[in-house]
């Protein structure tokens, strides 16, 4: 009798407990959501974009202090360094600075600066004679207008008027337009011309001060022409009388092309230095699908210096760059009061986005985790300030949400719950049109993770025409109350891909 009075006793307190873990809810993830606040944003911030980091250029003694202050930080938290044992990823960096070049006409030397200036940014070490240059107009190829046509320009040097005629439409904008100076080098190297010289004005030119180009890929399949911006009187003295009236002409049409009789040298020689810079790296270890992440990231870089002026960089990206060490920081404080999370959380800032997006690149590249387990990157880039052309709506209390909708249909609606649930924020989807002219989505370091097929969103501020990528964008320009809002609304979303059941279904095709 008084074991089955115990057995009975001991059931119901079985029962009771189950009861009672049902009953259990889910952590509140808002407790440590607070831990993100404006005094820490504020201190971090006042730090990474202060006068020491001297501006966060790639490859330079200030990116490499804010990799530093970035590692220590991830370090005293007690994450776990996610790249074979070290918090950085290091990828080589290549700069070169021109050492010599030449520019002489029959005989004739021409000043640097003063008559020509190389370009050297895609410029290699060379030394060429030509007999012959073939003028292509305004070297224009797009659509139904070709300037090279009927011309052999294969092995020559070309001459080229500037710009293009009024009423020129290029089929594509930006860097790569037609009518654009990389456009037109790449439109010469596709017809197999040796050597590119183009009329451009601003002459005489002050010496460059800036640093050498930087570059990551050394080696290149196919090597630009070398390319020589001239004055005026210098393309009149290769080309002869018909320079002035081809100008005139090519103002408001196209001018056919020419076969120019002149001994032309052109000359260029630099030196080559490696460098090198790092992402930053640490993770949050997850508890039972510890074989699955979540990536969550900014770029630490920002322009450097020019002279003495320091570009400080503190919205682009110093604030996506504090409000991933205060995420890290609540999922730690989480993780302490037994609320890890579910999966492994990776934390990473990467370098080199102002240069090309190189960081996130060589990361996706080179990556460190298996890219096909990693349900979500969320990048935080630019978060701290208000869009200065956003004229609908609460400016203080939006933010622009890119990418969403391009690769799981189940991202933005955990998205939209999250922010309906904790934020009641503004999403604004503007930079979502596929139709946008700035190309948003293409311009930070998501689209490499978006390239590789993993579901991304981008949280961004918008256009800061007054000081974009100035000497302003400085710490105390921040809007910290708004800053902090935006950082623990990714933090929400993290939180929710961290501990859901499944990875996010990859169900929208690439494009």
């Amino acid at each position: 009798m008084i074991k089955l009075v115990a057995m009975a006793f001991l059931l119901m307190l079985s029962v009771t407990g189950i009861a009672q873990k049902k009953k259990q809810k889910a952590p509140d993830p808002q407790t440590f959501a607070a831990t993100i606040t404006t005094e820490d944003l504020s201190r971090h911030l006042y730090i990474i974009a202060g006068k020491e980091m001297e501006g966060r250029e790639t490859a330079t003694e200030g990116q490499r202090k804010a990799a530093t202050y970035i590692e220590n930080h991830f370090k005293s938290l007690g994450l776990k360094p996610a790249n074979n044992g070290s918090y950085q990823q290091s990828y080589p960096v290549y700069r070169d600075e021109p050492a010599s070049s030449e520019l002489s006409l029959n005989g004739k030397t021409f000043e640097a600066n003063k008559d020509y200036v190389p370009f050297p940014q895609w410029n290699s070490n060379a030394t060429s004679y030509f007999s012959e240059v073939v003028f292509v107009g305004h070297g224009l190829v797009d659509k139904d207008v070709d300037d090279y046509a009927g011309l052999n320009v294969a092995g020559k040097a070309v001459l080229m008027l500037d710009g293009a005629p009024s009423g020129f439409k290029p089929s594509a904008q930006g860097f790569r337009g037609s009518s654009s100076m990389y456009g037109k080098i790449i439109t010469a190297r596709s017809k197999g011309a040796a050597a590119v010289i183009m009329a451009g004005a601003g002459f005489p030119r002050r010496a460059s001060s800036m640093p050498g180009n930087q570059y990551t890929n050394i080696y290149k399949a196919e090597q630009y022409p070398n390319t020589f911006i001239v004055a005026d009187e210098t393309a009149k003295a290769i080309a002869g009388q018909d320079w002035d009236g081809w100008k005139e002409a090519g103002k408001s049409s196209k001018v056919p092309g020419k076969l120019l009789k002149a001994n032309l040298k052109l000359s260029f020689q630099r030196k080559t230095e490696e460098l090198s810079s790092s992402n930053v790296l640490a993770y949050i270890e997850g508890s039972d699908k510890s074989d699955e992440w979540l990536i969550i990231t900014a770029h630490y870089d920002h322009l450097g210096k020019r002279g003495d002026v320091i570009y400080y960089g503190a919205d682009d990206d110093g604030s996506g760059t504090v409000g991933v060490l205060e995420i890290a920081e609540a999922f730690v404080k989480a993780k302490a009061a037994g609320n890890g999370p579910r999966r492994n959380v990776l934390f990473m800032t990467v370098s080199g986005e102002e240069k090309g997006l190189w960081g996130s690149e060589y990361f996706s590249e080179h990556p460190t985790v298996p890219m096909d387990k990693v349900t979500a990157d969320l990048n935080i880039d630019m978060i701290g300030r208000t869009d200065t052309e956003r004229t609908t709506g609460d400016t203080l209390n939006y933010v622009y949400v890119v990418g969403d909708d391009k690769l799981s249909t189940e991202l933005k609606p955990i998205s939209e719950a999250m922010n309906n649930k904790f934020i009641k924020m503004t999403l604004d989807y503007k930079f979502n049109d596929p139709n946008d002219q700035n190309r948003i989505y293409y311009r930070s370091d998501h689209f490499n993770f978006a390239r590789k097929g993993v579901p991304i969103i981008f949280y961004y501020d918008g256009m800061l025409k007054a000081d974009y990528h100035k000497p302003t964008d400085t710490p105390d320009k921040i809007n910290y109350p708004l800053l902090a809002k935006r950082a623990q609304l990714v933090f929400y979303t993290a939180w929710e891909m961290a501990n859901r059941e499944a990875l996010l279904k990859r169900d929208i095709d690439l494009k």
